[in-house]
């Protein structure tokens, strides 16, 4: 890769490769059986920790009613339930049951499983490489 490389053209190729890195995984999400609306949203709770519905709405960029139907239909499979929140009786939180991190750690693994798959065809060197890539991205995405 060439020195003089520009931080945008780098920007683009990054997002182009992340775009179909996660459509390469997602494939194997259907597998859980849960929508990807709703599977997102239990991905955010199970590892954001319990939140508010206007909370969750906002970490997945819809409106508050939206999330609700979301969070109804996740507390019908038993994967998300609604609590009180201990810091504010007046408020709930949405956190996941053992049943929704079970089934999001056994998605995860499945993506992780498929994705090594394809890393496995590289050299030690090339996923060398990969790994301070990875260094340098976690890096730059640290909050200021």
């Amino acid at each position: 890769m060439p020195g003089n490389i520009q931080t945008e053209d780098l920007a683009n190729r990054l997002h182009s490769a992340a775009i179909h890195l996660l459509r390469l995984v997602r494939v194997h999400d259907a597998a859980t059986g849960i929508a990807p609306a709703r599977l997102s949203a239990l991905s955010v709770i199970v590892f954001g920790g319990p939140l508010s519905l206007r909370e969750l709405a906002r970490a997945e960029q819809v409106r508050p009613p939206t999330m609700s139907r979301i969070v109804d239909a996740l507390e019908s499979a038993g994967l998300a339930r609604r609590t009180v929140d201990p810091a504010d009786a007046r408020a709930v939180k949405i956190q996941a049951t053992q049943k929704g991190i079970a089934v999001l750690k056994k998605g995860r693994a499945r993506r992780v499983k498929f994705l090594a798959s394809y890393l496995s065809r590289l050299s030690v060197s090339e996923r060398a490489s990969i790994h301070r890539a990875l260094l340098a991205i976690q890096k730059a995405l640290r909050p200021k």
